[in-house]
């Protein structure tokens, strides 16, 4: 990047709502850089920037930006790839020459500024980098953050050193989820970095899995000199890392690992064992057993970075995890309604599989959303089978995203290899209804689409 932070006075967001941009958003305005930004569509996000002091506008509207005179020399765009190529204010930005970044590559400039550690996986590093965050941040460590989901601790998806009111003139670490679509991940540089999972995804990015793989396997080995990956234990990339690393998992033979399991309903206490240093009696504030794989990762990560066993021991304890991550909507002795935004077969087998062990007296009913038409084609047999864990599927059509359909493929083509006992397409509409109707004991909504939206009219039914 030819612009150095400190020079910058203004930034200008395109797609200022999405989840990433925002968290960098609040980290500029907070340091004093006047921010501005577009996006398509106001949400509950969006408005909440504004209270902040940010300026947001829904329109693509030429006009009003060469109305703000923005001073070229001074002025940072910040662009995510959800923006249409055929966008006004892009193009005339891009004409005017102004300094264009995607947030990637901004992400990677604040890395240079901080030592960083890197949360990376297909699935689980928006929960263990919440994690991580939160642990330092409770303890006397403290940490920037830049998540990739809503903290239901702070209410926020940013998180600030007490020191942070301009760019640091003390070591301080910073959080980051590092994001393997599109290969964003390779403009960090951490000094602490974990893979929680390395299995294939985004095939209409990469193509084949090898590829995705090999970007891990260039992410993992940009580890700043002097740092520690934390890798989990069955990865293939083990075989290749030119970097130091550490194993982690539920597995012994995992260099760090959890072990003495015990879970009563959502009590999830656990001993951990560091290449030997054993500390006991870990009670980890949310549910699931990935989720115990993400506490052990985040353990290693804390203990390194400074953190006591007592301050450990709180920061797992008071964790709440992060919005539409196994999240309880209704948690009652006779009603139990959790959301989670799992869209990977390896991702719903997680969940499903921990719900089932958390209330094995209980009927599993579960709404389902697919999200994108080529990742429901390209694990459409992985999806079948974790599916199948339901006695009472509601399966939702498609969420397109940035994609437009394609042929033979429908949640129609997922729904007659899914072997649940009670299965149905139904609307969004008539989603609310049927649940409502149903009122089952344990319900799941499940998936990364909009379904979300559901979460509230069907609690009010079920109440």
């Amino acid at each position: 990047m030819s612009m150095n932070l400190n020079d910058i006075k203004i930034a200008y967001f395109l797609g200022i709502g999405g989840i990433g941009m925002s968290a960098i958003a609040r980290y500029f305005n907070h340091i004093g850089i006047q921010v501005l930004g577009y996006d398509k569509t106001m949400t509950p996000l969006t408005q909440k920037l504004s209270e902040e002091g940010m300026q947001i506008h829904y329109t693509d509207d030429l006009n009003y930006l060469q109305s703000l005179n923005l001073d070229q020399a001074k002025t940072l765009v910040v662009l995510t790839p959800a923006v249409p190529k055929d966008h006004l204010e892009w193009n005339w930005l891009k004409q005017q020459n102004f300094n264009i970044q995607k947030r990637s590559e901004v992400l990677g400039l604040l890395s240079k500024a901080y030592l960083t550690i890197g949360i990376a996986g297909t699935h689980g590093k928006t929960t263990t980098s919440t994690l991580v965050a939160h642990i330092l941040a409770s303890s006397a460590v403290k940490c920037n953050a830049f998540l990739g989901g809503i903290s239901s601790n702070y209410q926020t998806n940013l998180l600030l050193h007490p020191k942070a009111d301009s760019l640091p003139e003390i070591e301080q670490y910073t959080v980051v989820e590092a994001d393997e679509f599109d290969r964003s991940f390779l403009t960090l540089f951490p000094y602490y970095s974990v893979i929680t999972s390395t299995d294939a995804d985004h095939l209409d990015i990469y193509g084949e899995h090898s590829a995705m793989e090999e970007s891990f396997l260039t992410y993992a080995n940009r580890l700043v000199q002097g740092g520690t990956l934390f890798v989990k234990y069955d990865l293939a990339i083990i075989k290749k890392l030119e970097v130091n690393f550490k194993t982690y998992g539920l597995q012994t033979e995992s260099q760090i690992h959890a072990f003495n399991i015990r879970i009563n309903e959502a009590e999830h206490i656990f001993d951990l064992n560091l290449e030997g240093r054993i500390i006991k009696d870990l009670d980890l504030g949310i549910p699931g057993m990935h989720n115990i794989e993400n506490a052990v990762a985040a353990c290693a990560v804390a203990l390194l970075a400074g953190v006591t066993e007592e301050e450990l021991k709180f920061g797992l304890k008071s964790f709440k995890g992060v919005k539409r991550r196994f999240e309880y909507i209704i948690k009652e002795k006779d009603q139990i309604f959790i959301d989670d935004y799992a869209h990977h077969p390896e991702e719903l087998k997680a969940i499903l599989n921990s719900v089932k062990i958390m209330y094995p007296n209980q009927k599993l009913v579960a709404a389902f959303q697919p999200h994108l038409f080529s990742r429901t084609r390209d694990f459409a047999k992985g999806f079948a089978k974790a599916l199948s864990l339901v006695d009472h599927l509601f399966l939702l059509d498609i969420y397109p995203a940035r994609e437009l359909p394609i042929e033979g493929v429908s949640s129609a083509m997922l729904l007659q290899n899914i072997t649940s006992e009670h299965k149905e397409l139904v609307s969004k509409e008539g989603l609310v209804q049927a649940v409502t109707a149903l009122k089952p004991s344990l319900f799941l909504t499940l998936g990364a689409g909009d379904i979300d939206a559901l979460v509230l009219p069907i609690k009010n039914g079920l109440l």
